[in-house]
């Protein structure tokens, strides 16, 4: 039986169709909150805190992440709202964070006049709780009026409250929700569209939004319009609203699953949804105009269009709602056999779009001509990572971001096309003389070539003695891209170790044909791409399986999860956080139906017998010799369920293999709830690869 309620933890009672070799004697630690389970949680805390905090090196990496954070030099990026930036800063003396604006021109002074607007610490403390902000949504045209989503901890069930941003005070009497997973946007002033927990059968199978409503301000939300319904197999509906110069559109993108969407327009006059003709296998960026801007993930034959998998298009409003969608639709751009497009942002007269090419990044602009769409570049530096920071929709002008593994960032604004403008620059936090970085290529078991990045000393010799720890991930169209080292591989780099990075499938690195080629019953591709690579890094010398070490969370802890469980020989450390480990479950556990799409549905006997050949958690062999493992999650991770990592440190120690395990008990997915919290798991990791490849 699948839960159909988020937060609700499966009990043995409840536990489903488990065959006897799956029999599942820690079941009982995926009771988050349960007291035999917490009591487990803190023996394993104190247990291995003990060995990692005893360490003689671990205050002073922790200190050196903490300071690195807590900087004033770093740069305070934002998002564009009509000509002013808005910063969330983090920092010692706001550990929680302070919002705060400045206009553009201010901003690019490299001087800013900032505004504060709201104190993060100071709300916390008056309300007595951990406050973590997880988003804005302003309504312009003068942003005056947003909805400040908040959560308990760090985890992704929040509560939306309405801000004065002009008097900087709550609004009385204004829009306030209880906590949920749900998103509200802005329809007008006094009306927003809402999606939430209304009851039961409101939210998915996933924990996500099932029902959209209108609410009208002074109504009570129970009272108010059902304006669009999905189904509890879904991944969620989720409301969207355009509000620019050019016109207002807002609707609900309903998601049957990870990858497939159906887009609706809300026709306030009518309360009606009015469904566009579209495929499903689109990524929806936004509206420009009187279009939707689609990024297609499978090709797309329409009329005389043929386009392919990886586009961006534009598609008219009108037409895909009234049945002649081919009628106005436009290629905006489709990259090259060894490209795809890495994010799109809409700004006010341009379409800005980074593009990776053998993942080095590139950023180009369209707009719209009596032909189409015109294709311009920015003129950036090349042969690094390139992120749009933001784009303007109501003032012609955009933010960019330039790195590189060695090199720190650079931020870059842009007004009116013009040349952009280098506003400020990290200063490098690690001496870059000495160490080089390197692309290379390893062979798949198949035959693909993957490509992986190496950042090591110029000086290493190829004698198979260099700690090194690979990193990688492979999931849901995400790109490993050159970003400035900082954090656990800044440490690791100032330590003397190699880090690799690998741009394995299931990422998106190549377009949805990357991505799509380790879906469900091919997902062991992935995970041989990423042992192809470590052998490539034991067979150039560069390490050895006695000083090589993996890396990943999240789908990434799966695919360290997986590479250990089938290649104990060829790793002596593993980094494993909040990971999703127990495959034969996860689809019962918190958001892990929605990604059926990705990994494919344990209840289907032939998926469930493909999923069951890697998933770690059954695979965890009682004969083997693992490496010492360092699995760590958070207990208000309210996506990937703690219990996927209490079950395998629970395992291990079962079979009496070497296992340390660290839960905090706040900071949501990300296992921090603040820049010391994540200083703190840094230092762990650190340390324990230190004790284990180095030492």
């Amino acid at each position: 039986m699948k839960k159909l309620l988020a937060g609700l933890v499966m009990s043995a009672a409840i536990s489903g169709a488990v065959s006897a070799q799956d029999e599942d004697p820690y079941i009982w630690l995926e009771e988050v909150e349960g007291e035999r389970a917490l009591a487990w949680v803190e023996d394993q805390n104190t247990r291995s805190l003990g060995v990692l905090e005893a360490d003689a090196r671990f205050q002073g990496l922790m200190d050196g992440a903490l300071r690195d954070y807590n900087a004033d030099d770093k740069i305070a990026y934002g998002s564009l709202l009509g000509g002013v930036v808005h910063n969330f800063w983090q920092d010692e003396k706001n550990v929680r964070g302070l919002w705060r604006r400045a206009s553009l021109r201010s901003y690019k002074s490299g001087n800013p006049r900032w505004i504060n607007l709201m104190d993060l610490d100071e709300v916390a403390e008056s309300e007595g709780e951990n406050w973590v902000m997880k988003g804005r949504k302003c309504l312009p045209p003068d942003f005056g009026r947003c909805l400040v989503e908040l959560s308990r901890g760090g985890g992704d069930a929040i509560v939306t409250r309405e801000f004065d941003a002009v008097m900087k005070r709550w609004v009385g009497g204004g829009f306030v929700t209880e906590e949920a997973k749900q998103d509200v946007v802005w329809l007008d002033p006094d009306t927003v569209l809402i999606g939430t927990d209304f009851g039961d059968n409101t939210l998915t199978e996933s924990g996500y939004p099932n029902r959209i409503k209108v609410w009208r301000r002074g109504y009570p939300l129970t009272q108010e319009r059902v304006v669009h319904e999905g189904e509890l197999t879904d991944m969620g509906s989720f409301p969207f609203a355009s509000h620019r110069p050019d016109g207002t559109y807002t609707g609900v993108i309903q998601l049957p699953d990870f990858f497939t969407q159906i887009l609706y327009i809300y026709e306030p006059e009518t309360y009606e949804m009015k469904q566009m003709d579209l495929p499903r296998a689109i990524d929806f960026k936004g509206i420009f105009g009187n279009d939707a801007i689609i990024q297609l993930r499978k090709d797309w034959r329409i009329k005389d269009h043929d386009l392919p998998a990886g586009a961006l298009v534009s598609v008219n409003i009108l037409d895909a709602t009234g049945g002649s969608t081919a009628q106005n639709l436009k290629l905006i751009y489709a990259p090259g056999a060894n490209g795809s497009i890495d994010a799109v942002d809409i700004g006010k007269d341009r379409i800005y779009i980074s593009v990776l090419e053998d993942v080095a990044g590139k950023i180009i602009t369209a707009k719209p001509s009596n032909k189409g769409w015109d294709i311009e570049p920015v003129a950036l530096p090349e042969n690094g990572n390139l992120n749009i920071v933001s784009a303007d929709a109501w003032w012609d002008a955009a933010m960019f971001n330039y790195e590189s593994f060695l090199q720190p960032d650079t931020l870059y604004a842009v007004e009116r096309g013009i040349e952009p403008q280098a506003v400020q620059s990290l200063p490098a936090r690690f001496e870059a003389e000495g160490l080089v970085t390197e692309q290379k290529f390893a062979a798949s078991k198949d035959g693909t070539q993957v490509p992986y990045f190496v950042i090591r000393r110029a000086d290493t010799e190829m004698n198979g003695d260099t700690p090194t720890m690979l990193y990688g991930y492979g999931g849901f169209e995400i790109s490993l891209t050159p970003t400035y080292l900082q954090g656990f591989g800044k440490l690791w780099i100032e330590n003397g170790g190699a880090y690799v990075i690998a741009n394995i499938r299931g990422g998106g690195e190549y377009g949805p044909a990357w991505h799509q080629a380790a879906l469900k019953e091919n997902r062991q591709l992935a995970y041989d791409d990423f042992i192809a690579v470590a052998e490539h890094l034991v067979a150039s010398g560069l390490t050895s399986p006695r000083r090589l070490g993996i890396r990943g969370g999240s789908n990434g802890g799966l695919l360290v999860g997986a590479a250990i469980t089938q290649r104990p020989d060829l790793f002596n450390a593993v980094i494993c956080a909040v990971p999703l480990l127990d495959m034969m479950r996860y689809h019962t556990l918190l958001a892990g139906a929605s990604w059926v799409g990705e990994y494919g549905d344990p209840d289907v006997p032939d998926e469930r017998a493909f999923i069951r050949a890697y998933s770690p958690y059954q695979n965890v062999d009682p004969a083997a010799d693992y490496p010492e493992m360092f699995i760590y999650t958070s207990t208000k991770d309210d996506r990937v369920h703690p219990g996927h990592a209490r079950k395998m440190a629970a395992r291990l120690t079962e079979y009496e293999k070497p296992v340390l395990y660290y839960e905090n008990t706040e900071g949501g997915h990300s296992a921090a709830a603040n820049l010391k919290q994540r200083a703190y798991t840094d230092a762990l990791q650190a340390v324990y690869a230190l004790r284990a490849l180095k030492d």
